[in-house]
């Protein structure tokens, strides 16, 4: 019996060997080089083999491991922060961006430019601790519907990186998020959307300060800025936290250009890719005259330094990870 069963476990064995590791990735030259690059980073023996604690690759978050427009999904729930804020205390809304802000007056908001922005991410994000923040920032990723998608914000991270994380992982790297959205903001749902624990979140920070509370110990977050994880701010951001040079990052805008720069240009085998936002049917399309993810020095210096430009209309059987309607 144990000997007629051999071949049947022989089979499920090699099965599972050649499963595909990114099923909703198309079968082109793309995804062709992404397996193969993993391959020759993690075979013993290969020219390109490197220890485990090399394996270290990197992602920008907004446009790259879930989608970023109209606007950057930060600044939707620094929106909706602000108007629950006022709901509960008028009183905050000491200034005309503000008052916008809670009315849901976007056109006002914008026309204040970075200014507004900020003022609005101060009231939103600042002046409590770093726990009530996080905890409002998860309890919002899974409610909160985009207003054009129709779906929860949670639900338009990307399947085709999701399953490139996982891929990676099994493979040996550790997967790192390297962002200019707010390290606590991501952090807040990084491991449920992307199986990325906190501390491996890099991004942009505001101050912050130990208070004891009640008796407890606790961070509280102040209106100030203190880090901005953006351009040449993340390969900064990759030596202070990781302390090496990863071997792969990917990115979707020039605000990634540095990152991936840093990490093509270091020694031994290394793979640089940038999302491309072809796909307007599904999703956005988008590149050098984006107001969100403007994308110019990626696309004219790309190929002449070896990156990968990964078309999402061509290389990408599904988008969200929380839309299979949207697979084809």
């Amino acid at each position: 019996m144990i000997r007629a069963l051999f071949p049947f476990a022989l089979l499920l064995v090699t099965g599972v060997a050649h499963a595909d590791p990114l099923p909703s990735w198309n079968d082109t030259a793309t995804k062709d080089a992404i397996i193969a690059f993993v391959d020759g980073v993690t075979t013993p023996g290969s020219a390109d083999y490197l220890p485990e604690a090399d394996r270290i690759a990197v992602f920008d978050n907004d446009g790259t491991l879930w989608a970023e427009q109209p606007f950057y999904f930060q600044v939707f729930y620094a929106l909706d922060a602000v108007k629950a804020k006022a709901e509960a205390d008028p009183s905050i809304l000491t200034t005309d961006v503000l008052k916008a802000a809670a009315a849901g007056d976007l056109k006002t908001v914008l026309a204040g430019g970075t200014a507004a922005l900020g003022e609005i991410v101060m009231a939103s994000h600042a002046d409590m601790t770093a726990e009530a923040f996080n905890a409002s920032v998860a309890n919002w990723a899974a409610t909160a519907i985009h207003p054009q998608t129709g779906l929860r914000f949670a639900d338009m991270t990307y399947q085709p990186m999701t399953e490139l994380l996982r891929y990676l992982r099994d493979e040996g790297f550790s997967t790192w998020i390297v962002t200019g959205g707010g390290s606590h903001f991501v952090r807040a749902f990084a491991e449920d959307a992307y199986g990325i624990p906190p501390e491996q979140v890099i991004g942009s920070m505001i101050d912050s300060e130990y208070r004891v509370i009640d008796g407890v110990g606790q961070i509280w977050k102040l209106p100030d800025i203190a880090f901005v994880d953006d351009k040449g701010g993340k390969p900064v951001g990759i030596d202070r936290n990781i302390g090496r040079r990863p071997i792969l990052a990917f990115g979707n805008s020039d605000g990634d250009f540095e990152m991936i720069e840093y990490t093509t240009t270091g020694p031994g085998p290394s793979l640089g890719l940038i999302l491309h936002h072809t796909d307007g049917a599904r999703e956005w399309a988008y590149d050098r005259d984006s107001h969100i993810g403007k994308l110019e020095r990626g696309l004219d210096e790309a190929a002449e330094r070896g990156w990968i430009m990964v078309d999402m209309a061509g290389d990408w059987s599904r988008i969200y990870s929380g839309d299979p309607d949207k697979a084809d």
